[in-house]
């Protein structure tokens, strides 16, 4: 694939982030994601692939065409597989809080898996503990084998978890092993994402989450070689074709090959990104860009001008 197309997936998640800002703590949470998936849907119809989207945004509108199953992009000969998720934290943004993102995920045809389950419980790490985490182990254990990788005390790590009632055993046990905690009311993708990147003050993100941000998540850490396991959770809603409930599933067991892309730019300020600032006559937008090929790890800032529009064919 043309490496170039990791620098045109960035400009589809910027749409999506300068439309969805202008929601930012309006209460309208519906609104904003509207915003971002029609923002989203006209930037990628320009994009020159042919793209099946795996994992989409189930509430998208006939218009902007982001549902699991749809076909995107200006057409050729470039096929691939697509994560997308135009808006995450869509009710944090609405209430004017952190860790509202918009991401995108490329692949190869057929370079994603398409197990499907509502939820997953994950651990991810950063990429010297990505070895000695085993969601089968202990709380305590894991977090003594990632504080020796990361050469500190337990006491040093802080684990970010989802505030939910589902957590109280874990948030527990967390504080028994000694490590600090970061609660966050939504955002699973921006929470573990900052687990794996240097410089947030996170570590380790554990807990039950959404399988579909699980395996955006898992995308982008094959990028960075990061640390990622889940086990998929079986409840009423769980089609669970092909999914073993039992078994602890790896990176490579979501992810086919190394040839991933993934762009993600913040809408709110998150650990690793600032959410979208205006200013006059124009805006400024921070995400990041990952390329697995090559592991190369861009953060970028882009200045947005609008009485230029945006060109998207």
């Amino acid at each position: 694939m043309d490496r170039n197309l990791a620098l045109e997936l960035v400009r589809v998640t910027e749409a999506a982030a300068l439309a969805s800002a202008r929601y930012m703590g309006k209460g309208d949470p519906d609104a904003a994601d509207n915003a971002a998936a029609s923002a989203m849907g006209l930037a990628i119809s320009g994009v020159k692939i042919t793209g099946n989207i795996v994992i989409g945004d189930e509430n998208s509108t006939e218009e902007s065409n982001l549902r699991s199953g749809s076909i995107v992009g200006s057409g050729g000969d470039i096929e691939v597989d697509l994560l997308i998720d135009p808006l995450e934290s869509r009710e944090s943004l609405a209430d004017g809080q952190a860790n509202a993102i918009s991401a995108v995920a490329l692949g190869p045809k057929g370079g994603f898996s398409e197990l499907k389950s509502k939820y997953m419980q994950q651990i991810a790490v950063f990429p010297e503990a990505a070895d000695v985490i085993d969601l089968d182990s202990p709380v305590f254990d894991n977090l003594v084998k990632i504080a020796a990788a990361k050469r500190v005390y337990v006491e040093d790590l802080t684990v970010s978890v989802l505030d939910r009632e589902r957590h109280r055993q874990l948030i527990s046990d967390i504080r028994k092993a000694g490590a600090r905690i970061e609660l966050f009311r939504d955002g699973d993708l921006a929470a573990a994402l900052a687990a794996a990147l240097p410089g947030t003050g996170i570590d380790v993100y554990m807990g039950t989450g959404d399988s579909r941000q699980g395996l955006i998540t898992a995308a982008a850490f094959s990028c960075l070689g990061a640390g990622f396991q889940a086990r998929f959770i079986e409840d009423e809603d769980s089609p669970g074709g092909g999914i073993d409930f039992s078994r602890v599933y790896n990176i490579s067991d979501l992810i086919f090959g190394d040839n991933v892309m993934f762009a993600v730019t913040g809408v709110s300020n998150s650990d690793f990104l600032e959410g979208v600032m205006f200013r006059h006559r124009g805006a400024r937008t921070h995400s990041l860009v990952l390329r697995g090929k090559s592991g190369t790890i861009r953060f970028l800032k882009t200045e947005h001008f609008f009485d230029m529009d945006p060109d998207y064919t």
